[in-house]
């Protein structure tokens, strides 16, 4: 329980309390004082603009943030006008459906946030079909609608500037909490009770949702120019503790032993579990980090951790030597364990402003993020088959428009929008979040409408039937982006409570929610599945096509590593991040397929084991490229550097027959004359890197014939 309470109580420092407290605000404010003059309608109209806005509020920089949320208010405005008259006539309102359902679905070619102002716009259509208008009135219906969209803008701007730091802290710490969840599933590979594939699966997982948070940081800090010109204290701070992570992320991934072998060797001696404790320990001081940056405290360290790596040294060297094993393997963890240490010293310190030195990371963050420009040569360069963009696109268009007139034909209800609502945000791009989106709607439906009709049922009182209504709003907007079956259990509820305050039977209106959930959800699964479905296992070519050339890319400057050249930070750092977002990139689409009908899982029983080679093989090349950069350009033996080109030329003969373009990554690089040949002793250890690094590149291969992509 006092884990649960801890938990809650960060959950109130979270960037999606924050947004969910904005949201409510926004939305209920107008509806109160409109009720309180009796101007009920005019208020409910504000919020409805207010409340579509929100949708398009995301995390991220303050620009884009301000783009979005006016270009959704013109759009609110314009559309809003155009259902109005076009509601008039069945046709009419059928052919805007259409046109509306799929061009601002084609909106998901331009990212997230132009996804959110077309799910926005679809929205306002769809509550809009229903409502009445004498001619007289469309226009000032129209406006308050963007009035509302334009109150929740100067709200959510007000806050960005009096607070302009808090979402790249929340979003920061919940980054390091992420992390910090990484680490504690890598202690289970330490750990000779547990099962050494169900920790490859789960921490494939991690190392996703891992990611997800690193570009969500990426996108807040390194695109608000505040931050990045990093000319405050906190600017620098915020930059270079999330630089520190990054690092600390590639230390956490590189530090692979053949856990298999190190289990049967030192099992029997307990010292495995004793590294996996102080592993764990670790991971809830970066916790603890974590949150400090989340809740905008300071963090003072305990100083428990260097006492405990003293202790585990001890052991380690109070094991008896036996001539047959070498405790060679322990102390490399021991040293992997002290450089863990000294990274959350590092982050440790960003909380004294003294230590947090004056220059900047020295890093063009710019290169480190991505840039979704509004061309719409992008838009008409998916206007074709091929794309999952299209798919989609038509998918919506036809369920809005089959579903528009299934409610005119069995006239069910007083709401039918509601299945329209349903089809809109819940049919999704990729067949695996549709069918998940399905589940957890009508779940979500079904317990929130019990839990609903029992607040009415056995709580008569409406002051409180009206505070159980604005938790539950808080509720819904808070869950909004980041768990759908929360905030459809507190949707249903809150939809319930208000339209009881309307004067509406309770009872007929949950029955009737139910009913029309379930239609929604049947037309939105069967048109993801009958119309021009997108299934994973046909965008895995691509996944795999991008590893490969990532893989080689971060090889190729080990190679010149090898050589004697100097690798750049900057350069060595960007392939870094792409290896991690095309990791992360097949790992998820990997876990959707899992999702999709058992005949249409290409290759599972190859993929798994192919997405375990890759985190096998990355962690190999991260500790022999750390290793490396650490140290001054010397040039290696040759046998060293045709090590590493021979994996080279595995991975590009895989890309090859995948029929990609030949991949140039293979280069021939002139001697560098003058350069100190490192010794004998280190090249024999760097041999004996390179050469697992040729067996996992060769495993791979194997895997990647069996996929038969």
């Amino acid at each position: 329980m006092n884990l649960q309470a801890r938990e809650f109580r960060y959950f109130l420092y979270s960037q999606a309390f924050a947004d969910g407290l904005r949201t409510t605000v926004a939305v209920l404010l107008p509806a109160l004082v409109g009720s309180f003059y009796g101007q009920f309608e005019t208020g409910m109209t504000l919020s409805l603009g207010a409340l579509c806005v929100s949708l398009t509020d995301a995390p991220g920089p303050l620009l884009n943030k301000r783009n979005g949320m006016l270009l959704c208010t013109v759009a609110l405005f314009l559309v809003a006008t155009l259902t109005a008259f076009a509601r008039q006539h069945p046709v009419t309102m059928g052919l805007e459906l259409v046109g509306a359902g799929f061009f601002f679905s084609m909106f998901n070619a331009y990212g997230p946030r132009a996804a959110a102002v077309g799910n926005a716009v679809l929205l306002i259509v769809i509550l809009t079909m229903d409502n009445p208008l004498p001619p007289g009135g469309v226009w000032v219906h129209s406006g308050l609608i963007a009035a509302g969209g334009l109150w929740y803008f100067a709200l959510s701007y007000f806050f960005s500037l009096a607070l302009p730091y808090r979402p790249g802290q929340r979003v920061l710490g919940e980054c390091i909490r992420e992390l910090a969840r990484y680490l504690h599933i890598k202690a289970s590979f330490y750990d000779p009770s547990s099962d050494l594939d169900s920790g490859y699966r789960q921490l494939v997982s991690r190392q996703v949702l891992v990611h997800e948070k690193q570009d969500a940081v990426r996108d807040i800090l390194f695109k608000t120019r505040q931050i990045t010109q990093e000319s405050t204290l906190e600017g620098r701070r915020l930059i270079l503790m999330f630089v520190e992570t990054v690092d600390l992320f590639e230390d956490i991934t590189a530090a692979y032993y053949d856990y298999a072998s190190l289990r049967r060797r030192f099992a029997p001696t307990g010292i495995l579990e004793q590294i996996a404790e102080q592993i764990r320990e670790m991971a809830r001081h970066l916790d603890d980090i974590g949150v400090a940056v989340q809740m905008d405290r300071p963090y003072r360290a305990d100083g428990t951790l260097e006492a405990a790596l003293t202790r585990l040294k001890s052991a380690i060297d109070a094991l008896p030597k036996l001539p047959s094993e070498s405790h060679l393997v322990l102390r490399k963890i021991l040293v992997n364990l002290r450089r863990l240490s000294g990274r959350l010293t590092e982050l440790e310190h960003f909380f004294d402003p003294e230590t947090i030195p004056e220059r900047k990371s020295r890093l063009d963050h710019g290169l480190f993020v991505s840039h979704q420009p509004l061309d719409p040569k992008i838009f008409w360069s998916n206007l074709t088959p091929e794309s999952v963009v299209f798919r989609h696109s038509l998918r919506v268009a036809f369920a809005c428009l089959f579903g528009y007139f299934l409610t005119r034909l069995i006239n069910y209800g007083e709401h039918s929008y509601w299945v329209l609502l349903t089809i809109a945000f819940i049919l999704k791009p990729a067949f695996s979040l549709t069918r998940e989106r399905n589940v957890q709607r009508i779940i979500g439906t079904l317990g929130g409408g019990l839990f609903g009709v029992a607040v009415l049922y056995f709580i008569p009182s409406r002051e409180a039937q009206f505070v159980i209504m604005v938790l539950c709003m808080l509720g819904t907007y808070s869950f909004l982006r980041i768990n759908y079956l929360a905030m459809v259990c507190f949707t249903t509820p809150f939809m319930l409570i208000l339209f009881h305050f309307l004067g509406m039977p309770f009872i007929e209106l949950a029955q009737e929610r139910i009913f029309d959930t379930v239609l929604g959800c049947a037309i939105a699964f069967g048109t993801s599945v009958l119309l021009l479905p997108s299934w994973e296992a046909d965008q895995l070519g691509g996944h795999l096509k991008g590893l490969l050339r990532a893989n080689g890319n971060y090889l190729d400057l080990i190679i010149s590593a090898l050589e004697g050249r100097k690798v750049s930070q900057l350069s060595y750092k960007l392939a870094r991040k792409e290896l991690y977002v095309q990791t992360a990139n097949l790992s998820a689409a990997f876990q959707r397929m899992l999702n999709e009908p058992r005949n249409l899982q290409r290759s599972k029983k190859h993929l798994h084991p192919f997405i375990v080679l890759q985190h096998i093989l990355f962690s190999n090349m991260a500790t022999l490229a750390t290793d490396l950069l650490r140290r001054e350009p010397r040039a290696h033996a040759p046998a060293l550097v045709h090590s590493a080109q021979k994996a080279l030329r595995t991975l590009e003969g895989g890309l090859e027959r995948m029929h990609a373009e030949k991949e140039a990554v293979l280069k021939e690089v002139e001697s560098v004359p003058g350069v100190e040949t490192a010794p004998a002793a280190e090249d024999a250890l760097m041999k004996e890197q390179l050469d697992y690094i040729n067996q996992v590149c060769t495993d791979m291969d194997k895997a990647l014939r069996q996929i038969g992509l």
